[in-house]
């Protein structure tokens, strides 16, 4: 073939490939954008009275003004289904234990459906329907009518990308009706990732399996430094059992029924955020010491990193606010649910923190599976049992008993995984095992709903108490500010009373698994909102609440707080302010909030630079610690050697004694462990048992970590120091729930997930972007799902971003327009009053009533 006809045939190859992948690019790009709402022009409402006025600004944000309550909620429902449908219906999906009817066979799926069965957490909502207040039922049908109105004229894939992608594996039918239950059962996910000492009576437990020493229990789990850094209410310290055990007398067979207890619990997917690194910084100053000469209030909740993230912004106006329609409110929603769950009113502005009380306890029972019964004060009870069929897409339903004590349903053996055996244990007359219930206050039927609603319209104290008197789950503490000038706290919840018991083998105040046998450890009922530790207009003139302890003289909540290093690094910042002179304003509280000063550098640096360091190459990295400022923003080299330094250090001193899944995670338990031990060279926790006949020293260790650190950066980021950056290291990666993970094509990971960004701050720090030590990486675990700061004295002046965007889906502009100013610390104008809002529209839709 003469080579001119051989390129010309090669020419026309080409371009018929070019021309089909572009053909397959536009297809894709189709189906991507197939889901994209109106946000414009007019669309007709079922059910409503009036017409709804629905304006975006440039960031897609919406303001829904409406004539009657019903019509806001309606066209919240609408609105929410618009941007976000496919979130709702994947929570959903969890919350009632029906995960595998959306995704198909899929073991992570149907593991997490079996334990979610188990709660039953959508029976619990169920029953909440009928306990709530008759107007917030209303609220609640609403809504779920906006969101059916909206369901109704789309089919699957004109909902979410997501649909058509999972029709690729499974069949997917058209998204059942929502409906009152389904938004009541997305509290109960809210409130178990919310779920506060959980983790460390969990880890109590499993520590004690292999140390077999309670006085080195303790050491991994110290007091709250109270001296040191201040509880959120000033006052005597609630309080509280012995910590100690003395002489435990536990199961044999207790670290196999904690393990698959823990198994069971972890297959539950994280919904708004798990581990140490879950928390939030809050804070309220009087208008006595801020610029516009009326309170600030900041908030910033500490979630886990999603794509979409967790939160939609959102406002709420009634057309003319009375008796009958008295909402005007502004703030952060979560899409399946009306009403707003943090920000403002025209009168007050709130926010929340996790208090951290103490809302679970595992109660270890004497199981006889021959007779199905369960050890009891010397008796055989008979333990309740019940069948549940999950339905599983494309697959077999499977039948999964379900088995509880009167404490609770038991957990260690929801997965039929291999371990569930046991081993047999003594139980007073017959053979058993041990296995573990879990009583946790969410599975109370409570009315949590109403709380939504009272704070969205409350105007001072009295209200938010009111409120706070119905926030059963999960416990919040809250801060509020009003515009008449006042500020205050309120400790809200429904908090176990545990008996106290003096001769039992572990102490009664719930720091550790109970014995189910013994009624003494059984809850005494709840304590009253009452009793609940408030102030108001405190005489320091402000109101620190970032998960330290509670304190005041009010009830026992519990001892495992954070230790305080976030809310005293808060308080100082405040204290130096007002020392200064300097009035608090808003950009100086959104500085506050980005604050990257590390408690880690100023509790251990100095203890690192006095060890032995053997060469040169090791002590080039060193030396970047000598000059630190202890900051840790994003292009410091001396950030990224400590962070690697610490993640070593508690590698070195702790795996070779601890469970692998009690690693430590680095957080603030961990260094108040590590500074207690260090004025004890010597201790046997410095000891590396994996090294034969030799007993390692305080400086020996942080000479092996410093080392160490060293060579796994020179491989990570190079051998010159000069070039590493924390950032390099610590990145955040909002990941898809369903398609963002391993096992789903890189084109989909690549729509869905947002490219990681670099940013500042680390565990235990005020602009607390968590990672996991124990992970073998840097990389965020928990940041702050929303940064918001209200100023009482011009509304508008507020500010606030999320971590993505207001839209859930991967093809709108509104899906990641806000992580790149998240990440840099930026925020956006918070516009409220009505100018204002119309002002920065760009884009406004009328709901119509439909015909």
């Amino acid at each position: 073939m003469p080579r001119s006809r051989a390129l010309r045939v090669l020419i026309v190859v080409a371009l018929v490939v070019v021309l089909a992948l572009v053909a397959l690019v536009a297809v894709a790009a189709a189906v991507v954008r197939r889901p994209l709402p109106d946000h414009a022009g007019s669309a007709d409402l079922p059910g409503l009275t009036a017409e709804v006025s629905v304006l975006r600004d440039a960031r897609g944000v919406p303001t829904i003004e409406a004539a009657t309550a019903e019509d806001l909620f309606r066209a919240q429902g609408y609105v929410h289904a618009q941007d976000r449908f496919f979130e709702m219906d994947y929570r959903r999906h969890v919350t009632a234990g029906r995960l595998s009817e959306l995704v198909g066979e899929n073991e992570d799926a149907l593991a997490a459906d079996k334990v979610i069965r188990t709660f039953g957490w959508r029976d619990v909502a169920e029953q909440e329907l009928g306990l709530i207040d008759e107007s917030t039922r209303r609220y609640l049908q609403a809504y779920a009518e906006g969101v059916n109105a909206y369901l109704d004229s789309r089919s699957a894939e004109e909902l979410a990308v997501e649909y058509t992608v999972l029709g690729l594996q499974v069949d997917v039918a058209h998204p059942e009706p929502w409906d009152a239950v389904d938004s009541l059962a997305w509290l109960k996910a809210m409130a178990w990732d919310l779920r506060a000492n959980y983790d460390d009576e969990l880890a109590r437990g499993l520590t004690y399996t292999t140390v077999r020493d309670v006085a080195r229990v303790d050491e991994l789990f110290p007091r709250y430094p109270a001296d040191e850094h201040l509880s959120i209410v000033a006052a005597e310290a609630d309080g509280s059992d012995v910590a100690s055990t003395g002489n435990a007398v536990l199961p044999a067979d207790l670290e196999r029924a904690l393990a698959d207890a823990q198994a069971a619990l972890d297959a539950i997917p994280t919904l708004v955020g798990e581990g140490d690194g879950v928390g939030s910084n809050s804070w309220v100053v009087s208008g006595d010491l801020t610029a516009s000469g009326a309170p600030i209030l900041a908030n910033d909740p500490h979630l886990a990193i999603s794509a979409p993230g967790v939160f939609m912004q959102m406002g709420l106006r009634c057309a003319d606010v009375g008796p009958q329609c008295p909402f005007d409110v502004a703030g952060f929603t979560f899409a399946g649910f009306p009403g707003v769950i943090i920000g403002h009113n025209a009168d007050l502005a709130w926010g929340l923190t996790n208090m951290g009380a103490d809302v679970t306890d595992f109660f270890l029972e004497r199981v006889d599976d021959e007779t199905g019964t369960y050890l009891y004060d010397g008796e055989r009870k008979a333990l309740d049992v019940r069948t549940e069929v999950i339905e599983v897409n494309g697959g077999d339903p499977v039948e999964l008993e379900v088995r509880a004590t009167d404490h609770g349903p038991l957990v260690s053996d929801v997965l039929d995984i291999a371990s569930l055996a046991g081993s047999p244990t003594p139980t007073g007359g017959r053979g058993g095992r041990t296995e573990v219930a879990l009583a946790w206050t969410a599975l109370t039927p409570g009315r949590t709903a109403d709380a939504v609603f009272r704070l969205n319209t409350a105007a001072g104290a009295a209200d938010v108490a009111a409120a706070a008197a119905a926030f059963a789950v999960p416990a919040q503490n809250i801060v509020w500010a009003s515009t008449d000038g006042h500020i205050g706290y309120q400790a809200p919840g429904l908090i176990p009373i545990r008996q106290r018991v003096t001769d039992g083998p572990v102490p009664s105040d719930g720091s550790w698994p109970r014995p189910g046998w013994d009624s003494r450890y059984d809850w005494q009922g709840f304590v009253t909102p009452q009793d609940l530790p408030a102030v108001q207009d405190p005489p320091e003139g402000y109101v620190v609440a970032a998960n330290q302890a509670v304190a005041g003289s009010g009830p026992f909540l519990t001892n495992d707080w954070d230790y305080g290093y976030r809310s005293q690094r808060i308080r100082t910042l405040l204290d130096e302010a007002i020392e200064a002179g300097t009035p608090i304003d808003v950009e100086l509280t959104n500085q506050m909030q980005l604050d990257t000063w590390s408690p880690f550098a100023d509790e251990l640096v100095p203890a690192l630079l006095g060890a032995p360091v053997a060469d040169e190459f090791t002590e080039e990295a060193v030396d970047l610690l000598r000059d630190w400022d202890g900051r840790q923003t994003a292009d410091s080299s001396a950030a990224a050697y400590f962070a690697a330094v610490w993640s070593t250090l508690l590698e070195l001193t702790f795996q070779d004694d601890l469970p692998e899944s009690v690693w430590p995670n680095g957080g603030s338990r961990w260094l108040q462990v590590v500074v207690n031990l260090l004025g004890d060279p010597d201790n046997p926790w410095w000891d590396d048992r994996t090294t034969v006949n030799v007993v390692e020293s305080r400086d020996e260790l942080l000479s092996r970590a410093l080392e160490t650190a060293r060579l796994e950066l020179t491989v990570q980021l190079g051998k010159d120091v000069r070039d590493w950056e924390w950032g390099r290291l610590h990145t955040a990666a909002p990941q898809h729930a369903v398609l963002g993970g391993g096992g789903i094509p890189a084109p989909v990971r690549e729509l869905v997930n947002p490219q990681p960004l670099a940013v500042p701050g680390g565990s235990s720090i005020v602009n607390a972007t968590a990672w996991d030590a124990a992970s073998g990486s840097f990389a965020v675990t928990a940041g702050p799902a929303m940064r918001m700061v209200v100023d009482l004295g011009d509304l508008d002046a507020s500010t606030w971003v999320t971590v993505t965007g207001t839209s859930g889906h991967p093809g709108s502009v509104h899906y990641t327009d806000q992580f790149d100013a998240w990440a840099h610390g930026d925020t956006f104008p918070w516009p409220f009053t009505p100018d204002a809002v119309r002002d920065a529209a760009g884009r406004e839709l009328t709901l119509r009533p439909a015909s």
